[in-house]
Formats: C-alpha cells, sequence, structure tokens
C-alpha cells in the first residue's frame, strides 16, 4: 500500500490517468512520468471539453494547472 498520494500516481505510470484542470477541462492520457511539482507527462492524450473530445497526442501539463489527478479503471 502507497503511503503518500503522490505514490498512487507513480504506481500508475503506463496506465491511463485523468486530470481535471483549474480551467474545467479534463485530460486523460497514458501517464509516463512525473515529478514532485505535479508536472504530469501523458501519451496518447485526449482532452475532454464539455462533449467535445480533441486528441492531442503528447503532452506535459503543469502541475500548478492541475486540480484532480486520478487514475482511471478500465
Amino acid at each position: 500500500m502507497s503511503d503518500r498520494p503522490i505514490d498512487v500516481l507513480n504506481d500508475a505510470k503506463g496506465k491511463r490517468v485523468l486530470l481535471r484542470l483549474k480551467n474545467k477541462t479534463e485530460i486523460s492520457g497514458i501517464l509516463q512520468a512525473l515529478d514532485l511539482h505535479l508536472n504530469i507527462w501523458l501519451d496518447d492524450a485526449e482532452l475532454t471539453d464539455g462533449e467535445e473530445k480533441i486528441k492531442l497526442g503528447k503532452v506535459l501539463v503543469r502541475g500548478d494547472t492541475i486540480i484532480l489527478a486520478s487514475p482511471v479503471n478500465e
């Protein structure tokens, strides 16, 4: 069992995660890496804004824009 919340994300490397941002958009993708500032690198990322889904590919999301980060159970 993980001791810190960041360990849960670290254990999710290679799996799909969901990020909710301050501007109310959501990004999901395959977690490749993260750091202690919660900067997150994703592959196969998709941006969800309302009903619209936009494929982004590889992205880096700055940690200070994230309000929720969670592994997705598929």
